[in-house]
């Protein structure tokens, strides 16, 4: 049998699963708020074209209104000016679309503290128990934080002193762009912490990460039902020309035992 017939066997079987990773996309997905005087992207919002209608008495379709970077979504290069001269959405190998999943769990730090920031040592830990990270992997940060996406104001967590949510140090964000991975997922609004304005420099896993051509997955679901390694990731963004980032559906293959 081929790998891949091997593979649909395995799927249809349930020996394999297909977990989705998406929030679910609508106009009340919680969207990231900059302080001004910075523009912000839209929420999503639908616009009829027909409805079963006079304008299409058998078909019923929609205009799209919304953001790249709303919802579940992928950050390209040049969503970054350390990236500028980097690939767009389109432009990025399906290759580096599937690889495989490693999920470095820190849901009870951030349930203690939202502002808590992955550090070098918890990586160089993870690394110390499961293995080095594999080429082309997705490194996955599991916080807890989906739980919140049904409230916008639960979900960005900000006071007067502005967002509180947990993501990586400077320091895990250049250790991670000197990594062999080829993405960097949160289930936050943005790959970066949310105090990571005031950083040096400013939102660093934006700054090193995409620099370095990697890119990066926010506002992921169910990472509790991933192991720490062994699953495999797809994502699949629009392939947007020229797009700086693309709302993507996000899946992960889980091998049951």
């Amino acid at each position: 049998m081929s790998t891949l017939a091997t593979l649909q066997a395995a799927l249809a079987a349930g020996d394999v699963e297909v977990i989705d990773l998406t929030a679910p996309l609508s106009p009340s997905t919680p969207v990231l708020q900059l302080p001004a005087p910075f523009a912000n992207t839209i929420a999503l919002s639908l616009e009829a074209v027909s409805d079963f209608d006079e304008a299409g008495p058998a078909w019923s379709w929609n205009n799209i209104h919304t953001g790249e970077h709303t919802g579940t979504h992928l950050d390209a290069p040049v969503h970054w000016a350390t990236g500028r001269a980097g690939r767009s959405v389109e432009q990025i190998p399906p290759s580096r679309l599937l690889g495989p999943v490693a999920v470095i769990d820190k849901s009870a730090e951030a349930e203690a503290d939202p502002d808590f920031l992955l550090e070098p040592e918890h990586l160089q830990a993870w690394e110390g128990e499961h293995g080095p990270l594999p080429a082309g992997s997705w490194l996955l940060l599991r916080t807890g934080w989906s739980a919140r996406a049904g409230s916008q104001e639960s979900f960005l967590n900000a006071d007067e002193q502005g967002p509180h949510t947990p993501g990586p140090s400077v320091r895990a964000a250049t250790w991670l762009a000197n990594s062999p991975i080829s993405g960097f997922g949160v289930e936050t609004v943005g790959i970066d912490a949310g105090a990571a304005g005031g950083f040096e420099p400013a939102f660093p896993a934006h700054h090193f990460l995409l620099g370095a051509d990697k890119y990066g997955l926010t506002q992921l679901q169910n990472l509790h039902r991933l192991p720490a390694t062994g699953a495999v990731l797809i994502v699949s963004p629009l392939p947007i020309v020229g797009g700086t980032g693309s709302p993507a559906r996000v899946y992960a293959l889980v091998e049951r035992s």
